[in-house]
């Protein structure tokens, strides 16, 4: 493909995450092992829900919606690192790159949109109970589930618009160890300023917001919890609380100190430790901090296993 005198390039080199034999296999074995976990929780944790006659209530509508797309989320990313851990040259074209960024950019925020519907079931099941059937109904649900992934969806295809339109002519080495628009924005010979703009604007939107609904959500949870008369109660209620804020803050700040810098300041060292963050670590403790921490969660689990009667 060329452009004037130019040619344009077809496909980009990826750093990866370093060109140290020993470590790359290393990394090979730590990255698998947290896939596999991060798959299986996710997928089992969906199994449960969907067979347990226990868990068709409607605060699991959303505990089923979170792993299925964490399932999707690590999916996009993370057996591309593996292959290219292994391989001697990591390229990739530019098609299938857009593809990543255009995923990538469509299940986080998904999720970003999705944790504050979650925490808002959970003020209406302990803050309001008796109107919970009425908060948080099937259409209610639904309609919620629905907005995020329209938002979700709306934020995706701005960004792929967006990038499909910059030039590259030049650098084609990503400094990065998949496809992202910060580190390609940086090789682009044509102005990204519209993409710098959209990026800080969503960034707001799909991060800070949210959280800030997930944060008041959760103050009333507090709140409530301080009504509490037991001890042991208020402990194990503000021990979830705290899990739940600990993975949402996790999540959300390392996704915007991603984005929301300008292409001109972008560190490629710091963006790979953030993006393991909210790429990886979120999606394996997602089912840990939200699922396993439940009391009917654990016992349609060990119903399963065969350790629980049916009773």
């Amino acid at each position: 493909m060329k452009l004037g005198n130019e040619t344009l390039v077809s496909q980009f080199l990826l750093e990866g995450l370093t060109d140290t034999e020993e470590l790359r296999h290393l990394l090979f074995a730590i990255f698998l092992l947290v896939c596999i976990v991060a798959v299986v929780g996710n997928l089992g944790i969906v199994s449960l829900i969907v067979l347990g006659s226990r868990l068709h209530t409607p605060m699991y509508f959303f505990l089923a919606n979170l792993p299925l797309l964490d399932t999707a989320y690590i999916s996009k990313t993370v057996p591309q690192v593996l292959v290219h851990l292994l391989a001697p040259v990591r390229t990739t074209p530019c098609h299938a790159c857009l593809t990543q960024i255009f995923f990538l950019h469509f299940l986080a925020p998904w999720l970003c949109f999705l944790l504050p519907a979650m925490a808002y079931d959970r003020y209406a099941a302990i803050c309001q109970p008796l109107h919970y059937l009425v908060l948080v109904g099937p259409r209610t649900r639904t309609g919620l589930a629905s907005i995020s992934g329209l938002l979700a969806l709306a934020n995706a295809l701005t960004h792929i618009i967006l990038a499909a339109l910059l030039k590259f002519c030049g650098p084609r080495l990503i400094t990065h160890f998949f496809c992202d628009l910060p580190p390609l924005m940086k090789l682009s010979g044509s102005s990204t300023r519209a993409n710098e703009l959209a990026l800080f604007f969503f960034s707001f939107v799909v991060a800070p917001a949210p959280c800030a609904l997930v944060v008041i959500s959760y103050i009333h949870v507090v709140a409530a919890i301080l009504r509490i008369h037991s001890a042991e109660g208020r402990r194990k209620a503000f021990s979830t609380c705290a899990a739940h804020i600990t993975v949402v803050c996790v999540f959300y700040v390392t996704s915007v100190l991603c984005y929301i810098l300008p292409s001109s300041v972008y560190s490629g060292s710091r963006d790979r430790v953030l993006s393991v963050l909210y790429v990886v670590l979120t999606p394996t403790l997602n089912p840990i901090i939200y699922s396993l921490r439940n009391k009917e969660v654990k016992r349609a689990l060990l119903k399963a296993l065969g350790k629980e009667s049916a009773s």
